[in-house]
Order: structure tokens, then C-alpha cells, then sequence
């Protein structure tokens, strides 16, 4: 049986809709649709059908003359079944349908991972959750999806997530990862997998950095390495500020494929295979400014507070800084000490440019954020009195 109730702020009129609606009952759910619009006058409608069941062409007929009316009218809370019915119909490309998402729960669920906008779980042995901190964060869902795909399609082997869920009161994506463990896990459960952690890990990085991306398909790193510099025009001495600048400005357009937050808590091992997840900072770009960010990851954040590694990473800071060092040397392929020293400086240089960066945005008015400011600074006019290009 179906019902119609509803209820009304003064501008958006709410319609609740249950059971079936079919060729039987439709005239007397328009009638009650159009009597609570009398009643109501609003500017917009939107319609909930969190316990529609079943939509027939009649009932779509119903939809299609209120869309006339009211050319923002919204659809939210759709099941699977219903939105397939809108999808092979067309209805949602003509009016905004936001599907139902399952609800679950994080609590005493295992964190494997945290990146900039999110925080990954496992829910059991075959399925891990990213929930994103920011609550809106639907757009950032759709995009990090997007980006998984394209790069599954170059031949990344990446955990392409399946499922969008509410989380609280924000969201997260679902990832099938049968007993997947993190590169973290892995040595941190058998230490002697150290160097062959790393030169796996290395092996996914090189071949990530080697994968050609379509121009526009994926940000340009280049672009937000700009930003963070010139954030720090008023921070910075002038001359300072300009070369710094300048090298960043200098460095070529590049459409290979960077992953923005490569570190070993980023990286999953399934039956044997590598897997690339936390895919919401895949971007294209010279690799001096990937190497920056593992530098971060494994030094620069944790370089006044070593408790950070363990925070973070969970393991302990002499571990980290020994895995930056050995993943440097494999990544460059080479024992030429006075330049596998030039290229750690060009992306300790870009690392601190966005370490300052950060902390002053966050940090300005705290002691930490002020020490945590002076050492990049101090870095920062070290590195540029001997980098002249970033460019290897």
C-alpha cells in the first residue's frame, strides 16, 4: 500500500513517499501530492523515497509533471531497485537523484591508514572503509572513485571501491581487499621483510611515476607546489621567496602519474600483489615533487617529535628515516653518493615549503607551530643557498 505524508519549512516542501506506486493507486497519490502542495506553497520540492518500494511509468508520469513545475525538484534516499528504475528510465539525468547509502558503524574497527582527508578501517577480513573527515564530503567520494578508475585502466593495480556508506554523519567508501595487509603491517609483524618491503614498494612507485596520464585527466601537482610557495611570499625574505619560486616555476610540465601520498601505509599486499589505495591525491608531475612527499612521510613531519612516526606510521622514527634512505638509493638506482644527496636536498626542499606551509596555517599561534615554523625556515635558506634546479 502506498502512502504520501509530508512536511514543509516555508520554502522546500517535502514529500514522503512509501509502498508502490503503479497505474492502481497513482491518481489518488497525485491527489494527495497536489492537495499538500495547496496547502504548501514552496519555492522548490523534494521528494524522499527512503521507503518507496516500487515506482511504475505511471508513478514516473507523476514525477515528470511536478519536474514541469518545479524544475529543481530533488530526489533523495532511493534504494538500489528504485534507482535502477530511474537510471534505465533516464530520470536521472534529468533531475538530481541521491541514492540511500547503507549505514555503518567504525567502532573497534582496526585504522590500517590515514591520509590528508580520510581515515581507512577494516570492517572485517575481506573489507576496508575510508571515511572522510569532512562530512560534505559526497563530491570528494565521486572524485577519488573517478581517479581509482582511470588508474586501474592505465594498469595500476589499485582496490576500486564498491560502495558508498554513511558513516555518522559523514561518509565513506568500501573497498574489497581479501586478507589485504598494509606494507606497514608487514614489517612491522616481521622486521626482517624490511628490504623487501622497500624494494616492492619502490617497484609500485616506478612504475606508478612511469604510467603516461591523458593531459587534464588528473591535477597537475606542479600547480598546488606553486601555492604552497607562494603562501610563503610574506613569511620568507624576498630573495629567498623569489628563487624559491622560480625553481618551482621552472620545473617541466609532466603528464606521468604521481600518487601525492606514497607511503607504506598507502600500499596493501593481496595474494601476493601490490595494491594502491587512498587514491584522493593521485595527480601527474615531475617526481621531485612525489619524493618530497615520501620525504615527509617518513622524516620531515616527524623530525622535532619522532613520536609522530609512531603515531602516524606505527613504527619507530629510526625505522622511518631508515626507509626514506634505502627507498631514495633504489628509487634512483645508483651508489653516486653527491647525487643521490642533490636530489634528497631538491625534495627536502619541497617537502619543507609545505611543511611551513602547514603549520602556519595551523599551527601560527602555538609554540609547537612556531618552532616547527623557524626549523623550515632554517632549512628552507640552507637547501636554497645549494639547489639551483629541481630537476633530475
Amino acid at each position: 500500500m502506498a502512502e504520501v505524508n509530508y512536511n514543509s519549512n516555508g520554502k522546500i516542501l517535502t514529500i514522503f513517499l512509501s509502498g508502490h506506486i503503479d497505474s492502481a493507486n497513482s491518481p489518488e497519490i497525485e491527489a494527495q501530492i497536489n492537495k499538500a502542495r495547496e496547502a504548501n506553497p514552496s519555492e522548490n520540492i523534494i521528494i524522499d523515497a527512503e521507503k518507496l518500494e516500487y515506482i511504475s511509468s505511471a508513478g514516473l508520469r507523476i514525477i515528470l509533471r511536478l519536474r514541469k513545475e518545479m524544475p529543481d525538484l530533488k530526489i533523495i534516499n532511493v534504494s538500489s531497485d528504485v534507482y535502477e528504475i530511474l537510471d534505465m528510465t533516464g530520470f536521472t539525468e534529468m533531475i538530481d537523484v541521491e541514492k540511500a547509502y547503507r549505514v555503518i558503524s567504525v567502532d573497534g574497527c582496526e585504522v590500517i591508514g590515514q591520509g590528508a582527508n580520510g581515515k581507512v578501517y577494516r570492517l572485517d577480513r575481506d573489507t576496508i572503509v575510508k571515511v572522510y573527515f569532512d562530512p560534505d564530503s559526497l563530491p570528494d567520494i565521486h572524485r577519488e572513485r573517478e581517479l581509482a578508475r582511470k588508474a586501474f585502466v592505465l594498469g595500476i593495480p589499485t582496490a576500486i571501491p564498491y560502495d558508498v556508506v554513511r558513516v555518522g554523519d559523514g561518509y565513506g567508501s568500501v573497498f574489497e581487499l581479501l586478507n589485504a595487509k598494509s606494507f606497514i603491517q608487514l614489517i612491522v609483524e616481521e622486521p626482517d621483510m624490511l628490504d623487501t618491503v622497500i624494494k616492492r614498494s619502490v617497484e609500485l612507485l616506478k612504475k606508478i611515476h612511469a604510467t603516461e596520464v591523458r593531459k587534464g585527466d588528473m591535477p597537475d601537482m606542479k600547480k598546488v607546489v606553486l601555492g604552497w610557495a607562494d603562501f610563503l611570499k610574506d613569511h620568507l625574505p624576498a630573495d629567498q621567496f623569489n628563487k624559491l619560486h622560480s625553481l618551482v616555476e621552472a620545473v617541466p610540465e609532466d603528464n606521468h602519474m604521481m600518487h601525492g601520498d606514497y607511503h607504506l601505509k598507502n600500499v596493501m599486499l593481496q595474494d601476493g600483489e601490490a595494491l594502491l589505495i587512498d587514491m584522493d591525491t593521485l595527480c601527474v608531475g615531475h617526481p621531485v615533487f612525489e619524493l618530497a612527499s615520501v620525504y615527509n612521510a617518513y622524516a620531515g613531519f616527524s623530525e622535532l617529535d619522532h613520536s609522530v612516526s609512531m603515531s602516524f606510521l606505527g613504527i619507530p622514527h629510526e625505522t622511518s628515516v631508515e626507509i626514506w634512505e634505502k627507498s631514495i638509493r633504489l628509487y634512483l638506482g645508483t651508489d653516486d653518493e653527491e647525487y643521490i644527496r642533490s636530489v634528497k636536498e631538491k625534495a627536502m626542499l619541497i617537502g619543507y615549503t609545505r611543511i611551513m606551509r602547514r603549520s602556519i596555517r595551523r599551527e601560527f599561534d602555538t609554540p609547537q607551530g612556531q618552532k616547527q615554523i623557524e626549523c623550515c625556515k632554517a632549512h628552507i635558506a640552507d637547501l636554497l643557498g645549494r639547489v639551483d634546479t629541481l630537476v633530475f
